[in-house]
């Protein structure tokens, strides 16, 4: 019997899966306001990060519009960059891992658990991306809502300050890094991820169940975030609240007639009045139980009153 010899590994792996042809740089820059220099270093992976985060809005309401949602990138970018629309994280990472990898950095994509799975194990249903710029290896994630607004060295360092928000990476004795944000007097772990690149096949199945599942949060409320470095602005079902560090949550039940008007005003998303009705539909009454926003269930309460 002859011994056939296997052939050698390819070098094709996740990155090349992602097919970015597709992307429409000019249209994205114009879309996030950015004008500056492209070259793939920290600087422009810094302010193209927070001017993704200033531009396009975190949110969920295509699912609760039963619309669902898509991940391949020409869907995406007809949503959130042509239509003017918000997403959520795999929407954001898909649309800004394309960006960066057609200006030339290295992207990995990597699925990773909210909070911290030796308190509570939950599953890798949040997408983050690994970037390589030649000097230096950055978490980037402009798909969280209330997290980061600038990436951080994927290294364990000293706390580094975002506007009001401040932030480290640690890496646990299991090998996967702990997004941490610090709270009035403790430390809270946003996030859980090991380097592992994935396959949009392992972000199309993640998608599915976050959009589809009637244990996941995205397909029981409206969900619409907004942050920027002194406040955070959320809406949760009909709830209206801004968060600024170190102050109390200021909360409010909108009626149906604001429900458009502060979608528009404080998160820039212009829908029609057909959605608007078919949004206001899904809202629990006024006077109903409070959600919560499933990045306020990872952080310690901080308390709350009427505006």
């Amino acid at each position: 019997m002859t011994l056939r010899q296997a052939s050698p590994l390819g070098a094709i792996g996740p990155t090349t899966h992602w097919l970015i042809d597709a992307l429409d740089l000019d249209a994205y820059l114009r879309r996030v306001g950015y004008r500056g220099p492209t070259m793939p270093d920290g600087m422009t992976l810094r302010n193209l990060h927070r001017a993704h985060i200033a531009a396009i809005t975190f949110e969920n309401l295509d699912v609760m519009l039963g619309r669902g949602v898509e991940v391949d990138l020409p869907r995406v970018q007809d949503k959130l960059v042509h239509a003017g629309r918000g997403g959520y994280c795999y929407e954001h990472g898909v649309l800004f891992g394309a960006v960066l990898q057609h200006l030339g950095y290295r992207v990995d994509r990597l699925l990773a658990r909210t909070g911290d799975p030796a308190e509570q194990p939950r599953p890798r249903s949040h997408l983050v991306l690994r970037v390589d710029d030649g000097d230096q290896v950055w978490l980037a994630d402009v798909g969280f809502g209330s997290g980061l607004l600038e990436p951080l060295p994927l290294v364990e360092g000293a706390p580094q300050r975002q506007g009001a928000w401040e932030y480290q990476l640690r890496l646990g004795e299991d090998g996967a890094w702990r997004l941490r944000e610090r709270t009035t007097d403790s430390w809270t772990t946003l996030l859980t991820f090991t380097e592992e690149p994935q396959y949009p096949v392992d972000v199309e199945v993640a998608n599915h169940n976050t959009a589809t599942s009637p244990h996941s949060p995205f397909t029981q409320q409206c969900i619409v975030v907004r942050k920027h470095d002194t406040a955070i602005r959320r809406l949760i079902g009909r709830d209206y609240s801004e968060e600024r560090p170190g102050d109390l949550t200021r909360t409010r039940s909108l009626t149906d007639e604001e429900y458009g008007a502060v979608l528009d005003s404080e998160f820039s998303l212009a829908l029609s009045p057909p959605e608007i009705r078919e949004l206001i539909a899904t809202l629990p009454p006024p006077d109903g139980d409070r959600p919560t926003a499933p990045d306020l269930e990872l952080r310690p309460p901080t308390g709350d009153h009427d505006a």
